[in-house]
């Protein structure tokens, strides 16, 4: 009995442990779910499959491209947002829009970065890099806007915000953004609605220049740098050719100049599409010292905004056309120069008389002026400034009025005299010795004064620079 009565014992516990044992084998420790990645995803929303054949038509194996690591930032449009933009492209459907097309407008919803609608609504506004390419083989910029939702190119909303993939974000939106030019960019921005405006009113047709091949460099004023530079003068009231030209100042054509390219040369001159005397392209100076700044009065506040067909600087201040007195104030190494022109002389108001632009002043001198700029080491190297009124025949020995006088215009190779506004004639050697582009010879006899740089175009004259300082006959 005693050993039945174990037997018994011993059975309901195997039996016990055996089913405890199933329970295990039925019931395991559930693993979570692996988290789809941003094509998956896009699989399995049905409002997105327009996007996903798209992905799969477009050069570039984009389906494999967002199926990597990332992370990725994908802006989705939705199915009827690409009805949309086929409709307004004249597309009857998907497969009559060129694959390489395609592909460029798909990267431009491509932000290589995860980034939630937290971190654009902390922004509020700002600049975005797109996948796809523009000027310059620069990534074209992609704007947005919180004020109202979430807004791309103010083109299109966010819907839905904030699908988290494996490899990144996924917004979903209602429009697809094409591939904006610099005009589009501006037409965006809230903040460049005077630009615009001003693009709009002056002469020219600056608007479809604008939106030509390009490439253009262009630095765009914002809505507060306009409002300083009218000074509460409506913009109907300004001339338009001179709105025109004032404008085409903050244009370079014929290259994409990055901020990076700037920084690196760090300090320069180039030309831009306005024109000064003698139609000659306008110069503007850059300065990166302290930011970016250009004609010593604008800095850049937002860099690198890329477009299908140019850039865009940002810039704080509208950049006036300059005269001559701007650039010697602007580059530092015209530092001295303009001390001797302003606190050395202040018998004769040399800043006043070479900012002029008109001509007929009762003094005789006139526009337009060709000055010989002595840098900061040519003053060095004298033994003693002068005084203000041995300085002030030195300095009028230095410009030639009522011609703007650009280095085309001497004879190559030969001898070009001209009388300063000092009296005496200097004369102009081309070419010129050693490192020198040409050589002067002054009022005293000297001969070994060097032109190292040229055509400084201003509206009012042109700057050349020299090394040494020259003196007339005294």
């Amino acid at each position: 009995m005693k050993t039945r009565l174990s037997l018994l014992v011993l059975l309901c516990v195997s039996l016990f442990i055996t089913s405890c044992s199933n329970d295990d084998d039925n019931n395991p420790t559930p693993t979570p779910p692996m988290e789809k990645n941003i094509v998956e995803l896009a699989l399995d929303t049905p409002e997105l499959s327009t996007l996903v054949a798209a992905l799969s038509r477009a050069d570039g194996d984009l389906v494999n491209v967002l199926s990597g690591n990332g992370p990725f930032t994908v802006l989705a449009p939705t199915n009827a947002a690409f009805s949309a933009f086929l409709a307004d492209n004249g597309f009857s459907s998907l497969d009559q829009v060129p694959t390489d097309v395609l592909s460029q407008i798909l990267l431009n919803h491509v932000i290589m970065s995860d980034v939630t609608s937290s971190d654009l609504i902390a922004a509020g506004s700002g600049y975005a890099k797109g996948s796809a390419t523009g000027a310059g083989d620069q990534n074209i910029s992609i704007f947005f806007d919180t004020t109202n939702g979430v807004r791309f190119n103010n083109a299109a909303s966010v819907s839905t915000a904030d699908i988290d993939a494996s490899n990144g974000t996924i917004h979903i939106i209602n429009g697809v953004l094409g591939l904006p030019d610099i005009v589009d960019h501006a037409i965006a921005n809230p903040s460049f609605t005077s630009l615009v405006t001003a693009l709009g009113a002056a002469d020219g047709d600056l608007v479809n220049v604008l939106k030509g091949a390009g490439p253009f460099t262009v630095l765009a004023p914002d809505n507060d740098a306009f409002a300083t530079f009218l000074d509460g003068t409506a913009l109907g009231d300004v001339n338009t050719a001179v709105l025109s030209q004032i404008l085409l100042n903050h244009v370079i054509i014929g290259s994409t100049v990055t901020s990076s390219f700037l920084v690196d040369a760090g300090s320069g001159y180039t030309n831009t599409a306005a024109t000064g005397a003698g139609g000659n392209p306008m110069s503007l100076y850059f300065n990166t010292s302290s930011g970016v700044t250009f004609n010593g009065i604008s800095t850049v506040f937002e860099a690198d905004i890329v477009g299908t067909n140019g850039i865009i600087h940002a810039v704080e201040t509208v950049i006036g056309i300059p005269t001559v007195v701007t650039f010697a104030a602007a580059d530092p190494n015209f530092s001295t120069l303009v001390t001797a022109l302003t606190d050395l002389t202040p018998g004769t108001d040399f800043a006043a008389i070479l900012s002029r632009t008109e001509g007929s002043n009762a003094d005789g001198i006139n526009p337009n002026f060709t000055v010989f700029a002595p840098t900061n080491d040519a003053f060095d190297a004298l033994e003693s400034v002068p005084g203000e009124a041995v300085l002030t025949q030195v300095l009028l020995h230095h410009v030639i009025g009522e011609a703007n006088v650009t280095s085309s215009m001497l004879n190559n190779p030969g001898d070009t005299t001209a009388a300063t506004l000092q009296g005496d004639n200097m004369t102009i050697t081309l070419p010129g010795a050693g490192d020198n582009i040409a050589n002067i010879t002054d009022g005293s006899g000297a001969s070994d004064i060097g032109i190292i740089a040229v055509d400084v175009q201003a509206g009012n004259g042109v700057i050349h620079v020299i090394n040494k300082v020259m003196i007339p006959n005294l």
